[in-house]
């Protein structure tokens, strides 16, 4: 588990990512991160993955298409 802090900047709040947590995501300064929100309501936190940005996306599209029919299901 790693442990960082919350800290203000200008108008925004930041957390600092150490060189071991930037390690562990196998990322490095400049790459672009996605925090997934999960069931249990904890974040995750994960490296870019350009085809799990396609396939969300995808699934975005296909959500919108059957709105309609998504909603009568529900």
């Amino acid at each position: 588990m790693f442990e960082t802090k919350i800290r203000k900047v200008g108008n925004s709040a930041v957390m600092t990512l150490t060189g071991e947590m930037l390690a562990a995501l196998d990322a490095k300064e400049g790459d672009t991160l996605h925090v997934v929100r999960a069931e249990d309501g904890s974040l995750k936190i994960m490296a870019h993955d350009p085809e799990l940005v396609a396939a969300l996306r995808a699934a975005e599209d296909v959500m919108d298409e059957n709105r309609d029919l998504l909603q009568a299901l529900a």
